[in-house]
Formats: structure tokens, C-alpha cells, sequence
């Protein structure tokens, strides 16, 4: 059986595949070949503004909550440098993730790739002054200039904070705004909050394990050109707990899903109307894994259902 930490070999591929893909024309002459769309890293456009990143980012919950920790620091400095080498940008964290902020912040700053990351963060507390300050604190923790995406962590004292991020949008300091809730009861007043306000982001729990969203939140979303971006896409390791013992099926791997973090990522990307995907990680190898869903194929619809169901066997 090959779960996450016996597929070093595939890894390794995957490292040599995307470290082509950062220079795709390159890698695609050397082919003998035009590039096709196989060779291209996978993209989806922000509805509100038509900008592309990269359909899979990176998370910072717990793993990059390291503090001062010089040796977690330098692992947490290669994963970074390996994730926009692999052509990511879309990094998220919140000040409700401890020193999260503050080592990307550095780390970035050290590896001089502000520029290259799309940085998104959150405001996570009541009343406006608070709000101000936290919001503030955040754009010098992560040595942003400007935020590129600032959210309303957990829906908290969101008819407080939303003018105040409007306003930031306005003045520039923010390039997006967006809010976002980590259960699935919250989504009804997502919804209503979707079709009432103007945002660019929602940030919600959607995998192949908790699917809730796809009935109505994922659906609003698209038609008021939001663009979402799903965390908890492993559902917190349950869904390789669930595919234990088992192997990618075989009709999977045909369309070139590998591992089983590609068939989880694939599956969310595979939705048109979920644009991006944000797995953390500390751990490099698994970061590779992660990344190596930004090549390839997707499954279409049908095959949508087929993996919903394989998974339940």
C-alpha cells in the first residue's frame, strides 16, 4: 500500500515535472513539441478582476506557527521557496494562527518574494478600532506594502468590519476583500451576506470529505462572480485516513492523478466554480504532492461523481 510517506519515488517525479513546469516553454522544447495544455501549470481568473494565480495555494494553519524556532524556520524557508518555484502564490494565513503571519512575513521578506506571492490574511476580532489595529498588524507582520486579500475570519463582527475593509479597498491598501467561516451551518448566512455586499472571496470547508457547500453556497457564489477558495481540502487528514490500505484507482491514474492528494485536489479544482485550493503543510515532500495537482488534467463531470463514489467503497 502507498499512503503519503511511501511515495518518495512519485514525489521525486513530481519535484523533476514541476521543476520543468516553472519554465514551461523551455521544458516543452526540449520535448520537440509545442506546449500544451497538459504542460501548463493550472490557473483560475479572480471573477471580479480577470486576474490568473496558480489553482493551488498554500495554508499556514499550525504549520507555520513556529515563532522563532531557527530550525523549523529554515524547513518552513525551503517549502516556501519550493512552492513559488513551483509557480504558487496564494498563501493564506490569520492572526488567529499564532506567529503564522509574523514567518511568512520574514520568510519572504528573506527570500525576497513579496513580489511573487499573492498574500491573504484576516481580521479576527469586535468592535472597529480593534479591527483597525489587528488589520494594521497584519500588513506589518507579513511585510505585505498592501494586502492583496484581507477576510472577515469566521464571519466575527462582520456588519463592524466590512465598511472598514471597503474603505481599505477603496484607499488601496487592500486589493480584495472577502469573508470567510470554517463550519457548515455558518453557509446560510454566507449566502445571504453574498447577494446583500460586494466581495471577491469567499473562504470555506470544501472537500471530497464535506461537500455541504456544493448544494447552494459554491452555486451563489458563482453567479455573483466570487471566487472561492477551499480549505480543509484533506478534511483534516480524515480522507487519507480513508483510503488506507488502498491504491489510486486505475481508471484515476489513466488521466494522470498519481497519488491520492492529487485526487482529492483534482476533485475540488475540477468544480469550475472553485477556483482555489489552500492544503498546508510543513512538510516538503507533501508540498510537492500538493503542487503536482496544478499539472495535468482535471476530472470532468462525470468523473466528478465517479470519484465521489469510488471514495465510498
Amino acid at each position: 500500500m502507498k499512503n503519503r510517506r511511501d511515495i518518495l519515488t512519485q514525489i521525486a517525479m513530481a519535484h523533476a515535472y514541476l521543476s520543468c513546469a516553472v519554465n514551461l516553454p523551455a521544458f516543452a522544447a526540449e520535448k520537440g513539441k509545442p506546449m500544451s495544455s497538459e504542460d501548463s501549470l493550472l490557473k483560475a481568473k479572480i471573477p471580479s478582476s480577470g486576474e490568473e494565480l496558480v489553482r493551488i495555494g498554500l495554508g499556514t494553519y499550525k504549520t507555520f506557527d513556529v515563532g522563532r524556532d531557527a530550525a523549523l524556520r529554515e524547513n518552513l524557508s525551503k517549502v516556501l521557496k519550493a512552492f513559488v518555484e513551483a509557480g504558487g502564490s496564494l498563501i493564506d494565513s490569520s492572526p488567529m494562527y499564532g506567529s503564522s503571519e509574523a514567518v511568512v512575513g520574514d520568510l519572504s521578506h528573506a527570500l525576497n518574494f513579496r513580489s511573487k506571492l499573492f498574500m491573504a490574511t484576516k481580521v479576527w476580532t469586535t468592535g472597529k478600532t480593534a479591527g483597525e489595529r489587528e488589520m494594521n498588524d497584519s500588513l506589518v507582520k507579513m511585510k505585505a506594502g498592501k494586502m492583496d486579500l484581507m477576510q472577515i475570519h469566521n464571519l466575527v463582527d462582520w456588519r463592524t468590519h466590512l465598511p472598514a475593509l471597503i474603505k481599505a479597498k477603496e484607499e488601496g491598501r487592500f486589493r480584495y476583500i472577502g469573508i470567510t467561516h470554517y463550519t457548515t451551518s455558518a453557509f446560510p448566512e454566507m449566502e445571504k451576506i453574498l447577494r446583500a455586499e460586494s466581495l471577491d472571496f469567499i473562504q470555506i470547508p470544501y472537500s471530497l470529505g464535506e461537500t455541504a457547500a456544493e448544494k447552494s453556497l459554491i452555486p451563489t457564489a458563482h453567479e455573483r462572480r466570487v471566487a472561492v477558495i477551499a480549505n480543509e481540502p484533506f478534511a483534516h487528514g480524515a480522507l487519507f485516513r480513508r483510503v488506507k490500505g488502498r491504491t489510486v484507482p486505475g481508471w484515476a491514474q489513466e488521466i494522470g492523478i498519481k497519488t491520492w492528494a492529487q485526487y482529492f485536489l483534482k476533485y475540488i479544482i475540477g468544480d469550475e466554480a472553485v477556483q482555489f485550493a489552500i492544503p498546508a503543510t510543513r512538510k516538503l515532500e507533501h508540498l510537492l504532492d500538493n503542487m503536482s495537482a496544478s499539472v495535468g488534467r482535471l476530472p470532468d463531470k462525470e468523473q466528478r461523481v465517479r470519484m465521489r463514489r469510488d471514495l465510498m467503497l
